[in-house]
């Protein structure tokens, strides 16, 4: 099947993104393939820089090994762990919830459906999203500041709010790219299309870009 303009737009940023020396690549060396950890890393990344994300689950998983260590730790041993993420009072009382929730409620077992996910402590749709792309390899979209700004400016979508953005992406892109365009897009969006001053002199894509700034 023939590919789309927007497909072969994506896959040259994807390629490029690859090399790209971010933090979003170095986030993913940490947190590794563990579900614990990409759930846990989903949740501390919320409104937090991913250079911040990354030094934190560092310093988390050395601590933190499992829900079991999660539920043990006191509350405010936590809260200084997972220190400077933004919020992280109320982050580490969800963090609390949350093992509680998988314990008691999902016999330690992350749960594989999207309804049950974002009914879990501190998971919204973009964390549910992320989980079921990163740890049950599903087909799903992840929409957060990156993607969202990207899709706009490169005029794939003309949308105000993530999962407007997450719907409309579904419809121009086939299934088969659907998990890779959030790690392709934050990578882009950190080292080129920034959201102040992109880099448009070095940007793979720009001939093809509608420049549309938000």
């Amino acid at each position: 099947m023939k590919k789309s303009l927007p497909e072969l737009v994506f896959e040259k940023i994807e390629e490029h993104s690859k090399n790209l020396e971010v933090p979003i690549n170095s986030l993913k060396k940490i947190k590794g393939n563990s579900e614990f950890s990409i759930l846990i890393s989903a949740i501390l990344s919320a409104r937090t820089k991913d250079e911040v994300t990354a030094r934190v689950l560092e310093n988390f998983l050395k601590r933190i090994k499992n829900f079991n260590d999660l539920r043990e730790i006191k509350l405010d041993e936590l809260e200084k762990i997972i220190y400077p993420v933004g919020f992280y009072r109320n982050k580490a009382k969800s963090l609390k919830k949350l093992a509680e929730v998988i314990l008691n409620e999902h016999s330690g077992k992350i749960p594989d459906k999207f309804d049950e996910l974002v009914k879990l402590p501190g998971v919204g749709r973009k964390v549910a999203n992320l989980v079921l792309q990163e740890v049950f390899k599903r087909d799903e979209i992840c929409v957060d500041t990156h993607v969202h700004r990207i899709s706009n400016r490169l005029g794939w979508v003309k949308t105000k709010k993530p999962e407007e953005t997450e719907k409309e992406l579904k419809a121009l892109f086939k299934k088969k790219y659907w998990k890779r365009i959030n790690k392709a897009l934050v990578a882009f969006g950190q080292g080129i299309c920034k959201s102040i001053k992109p880099r448009c002199e070095i940007c793979p894509v720009e001939e093809f870009c509608s420049k549309i700034l938000s």
